[in-house]
């Protein structure tokens, strides 16, 4: 008699916390070492520092003309042609370096058509080309994350947030013309190109060849879709921005977008880092191999998601008469009241955005596009309706409906496909946070207003917690113990 083989108990959580870490990780080290290279510089010469940050902001456009959906396309395609990444890679690269030279020549005659000084048109040149080559960079960084190296990546980051910052910071320090001083965006940018090819390189030992026009035609074509979602995402985000200016004028786009950039900040780093950078790879990978798991992981991933964003959106509601004064000043007392009207929109992006991602994945663009461009048309009749007669308040309750009614028709595709939602689960958070609302409302009345919050959010953070521990104790998928 043969014994049979043992089970695998070894946790299958796919790793997707410690990604996390590596990549917040390199988040915060730019960040910090950007904030100390932007002091140093406004410090020195608000004139050079003006220069400055009219050239980064060139450089974003530019990179978003470049990057523009590429992204999101690269990953299925990656993960379809395992035999033929390489050459997928190269489509894909090639591509963006022909829309970075189009958006150069761009560049060049809006800085023409601005009459800038010679010395900023370099300036510009300098900066802006550093800023959009990070598109071309970013296809290697993909091909990283395909291959689970998250951590490499967040190695990588770092490492090239610190040449480069710490190159623009010692220049400062050395009196350098301000030419010399930003040539930091090019050391940062070249450094994270050539260490993800040679982190691909390593992984892989892909094999690269110079694609021909047709190829590139063809992965543009493919592309389209991905390209107009992104336009149709960024113009129902925006446009309420442009109805307030026009009804209300810059001080009320002032008193909005202080507490925007607050709230789409705190949503924009789960896009961005956890699902754009882990999960959305994992799940093509799983899409690919083993839809059972793809299942379990997708439900796993809206429950943290929904446990991380109720005690983030209450502790935004709660506190936004001391957020807002603290980080911008007195004067903008009217953003502590729409901060609360908007703190919805954080929940409902974490989860619209897994939805959106889980149709990428199985292939559903072309319906995820319609979505969107069904979104833009409804958030263009609430800004036309709402904002005339009362500005703040229909700018806020436009985004706020629109974010809605897209997330509901993703999460309901989403929800007949795989059940991200489950009825269990989402009575176990109901229950945790109605404990939390009676926590807070009991002990308000006994002690100070800290500890009150603090208890509140205890329910559903310990909720959170025991998920997570639940999913990665599992035993490990067939898929994965190969």
């Amino acid at each position: 008699m043969t014994d049979s083989p043992p089970t695998i108990h070894k946790r299958s959580s796919h790793r997707i916390i410690s990604k996390l870490a590596y990549l917040l990780s390199a988040r915060w080290v730019r960040e910090a070492l950007q904030g100390v290279f932007l002091i140093v510089l406004a410090r020195m010469s608000s004139t050079t520092y003006g220069e400055f940050m009219l050239a980064l902001n060139v450089g974003q456009v530019l990179l978003f003309v470049v990057e523009f959906g590429l992204d999101q396309h690269l990953v299925p395609q990656l993960a379809q042609k395992k035999n033929r990444q390489g050459e997928v890679l190269m489509q894909f690269t090639m591509l963006k370096v022909i829309l970075l030279f189009a958006g150069m020549i761009g560049m060049l005659l809006f800085v023409h058509w601005q009459g800038y000084a010679p010395s900023l048109r370099i300036l510009v040149l300098v900066i802006g080309t550093g800023v959009g080559l990070e598109a071309v960079a970013s296809s290697f960084f993909v091909a990283c994350q395909m291959q689970g190296r998250q951590d490499l990546e967040g190695k990588l980051k770092s490492l090239g947030a610190t040449a480069g910052f710490g190159y623009g910071i010692g220049a400062l320090y050395l009196g350098a013309l301000p030419l010399i001083v930003a040539f930091f965006k090019l050391i940062e940018t070249l450094v994270n190109m050539a260490g993800s090819m040679l982190i691909v390189l390593r992984q892989s030992r892909l094999r690269f060849a110079v694609p021909d026009l047709c190829s590139i035609y063809a992965t543009g074509r493919g592309s389209l879709v991905f390209t107009l979602m992104a336009v149709a995402t960024i113009l129902y985000g925006k446009a309420n921005l442009f109805f307030l200016q026009s009804h209300a004028g810059a001080e009320a786009v002032a008193q909005y977008g202080v507490t925007w950039q607050l709230v789409d900040g705190m949503s924009s780093i789960t896009s961005n880092v956890l699902l754009r950078n882990i999960l959305y790879p994992l799940f093509v990978n799983l899409w690919q191999s083993d839809r059972t798991e793809l299942s379990a992981v997708a439900e796993n991933a809206a429950r943290w998601l929904l446990a991380v964003a109720m005690p983030l959106m209450f502790v935004l509601y709660v506190e936004s008469d001391r957020i807002i004064p603290l980080l911008y000043g007195s004067g903008y007392s009217d953003a502590v009241w729409m901060q609360k009207i908007l703190v919805p929109t954080i929940g409902i992006s974490f989860i619209h955005n897994l939805a959106a991602y889980l149709m990428l994945t199985s292939g559903r663009e072309r319906l995820l596009l319609g979505f969107y461009v069904a979104g833009l048309v409804f958030n263009l009749m609430l800004c036309l309706t709402l904002i005339p007669g009362s500005p703040l308040m229909g700018t806020v309750l436009a985004i706020v409906l629109t974010k809605g009614v897209v997330a509901v028709m993703t999460v309901y595709t989403c929800q007949v496909s795989l059940r991200i939602l489950q009825r269990r689960s989402m009575l176990h958070l109901g229950a945790a946070l109605v404990l939390g609302a009676a926590a807070y409302w009991l002990a308000g009345k006994f002690v100070f207003r800290e500890l009150a919050e603090a208890l509140a959010v205890v329910p559903t953070l310990v909720l959170g917690y025991r998920w997570w521990k639940e999913f990665s104790g599992r035993p490990r998928p067939a898929s994965e113990a190969a």
